[in-house]
């Protein structure tokens, strides 16, 4: 079994009913076991997290302190996964540390709308078994883009992360989802989920569930889901 910390807190972005709906989707994996912490930075002190192989964060703004800073930052070079969703690039801003270990943060978004999310990379253990769509009747490759609603982030990040999907805004790419290794750890960062609506989006969904995976359980990251109503 791998334990997954589900980390959750701030303000501006509703984590009290988000979390639920991501701690549904990471138990679809049998393997996993899901504690739901809030506004508890503690949490994060390496005494506290050590029983954890892997962090889901989403959070908004906040501090760390030494201690939290420390335990987080190198648990996750320790060997330790660790996801951040949406304002998890927004968070923590005084700690170039944590800002480092996600691989980016947050510049400016403009208001919620519908816009497109393209796979960059589809190869990658995380988006290899995500689903495009073929188009019938005409080319026989599938097209790997997804509608979505949410607030479309504009994100500073670190150039040698590899750029797992994008996005276009006024003409220019901006990364919607990354990962990296930090030290002997995994890390993955997807900007979408504003709001419950946004997170029931299945491009949503179905990334956080294999993010999770290749994070947490490298071994065993291609296993299909348990729960039919997830296959992938």
């Amino acid at each position: 079994m791998k334990k997954i910390l589900l980390f959750g807190g701030g303000t501006f972005h509703d984590h009290e009913a988000i979390c639920p709906i991501l701690a549904e989707y990471l138990r679809v994996d049998e393997r996993f076991t899901v504690d739901y912490v809030t506004e508890d930075y503690e949490a994060f002190h390496a005494e506290r997290l050590a029983p954890y192989d892997a962090i889901v964060l989403f959070h908004t703004g906040g501090q760390l302190t030494l201690e939290a800073k420390r335990g987080l930052v190198e648990g996750v070079s320790s060997g330790k996964g660790f996801l951040g969703i949406h304002a998890a690039a927004d968070s923590f801003s005084e700690s170039p540390e944590y800002r480092a270990m996600l691989g980016g943060n947050f510049r400016a978004h403009p208001f919620v709308r519908d816009y497109i999310v393209s796979l960059a990379d589809t190869t990658h253990p995380v988006t290899q078994n995500i689903a495009g769509f073929t188009v019938k009747d005409w080319e026989k490759w599938p097209v790997y883009e997804y509608k979505v609603t949410d607030e479309q982030y504009l994100l500073d990040y670190d150039e040698r992360v590899d750029v797992l999907a994008t996005t276009l805004f006024r003409g220019r790419s901006w990364p919607v989802a990354w990962s990296h290794l930090w030290g002997h750890g995994r890390v993955c960062y997807l900007a979408l989920g504003h709001n419950v609506e946004a997170c029931r989006n299945s491009f949503f969904r179905d990334f956080v569930i294999h993010a999770t995976r290749w994070i947490a359980d490298p071994e065993g990251e291609t296993k299909p889901a348990s729960d039919p109503r997830f296959a992938i």
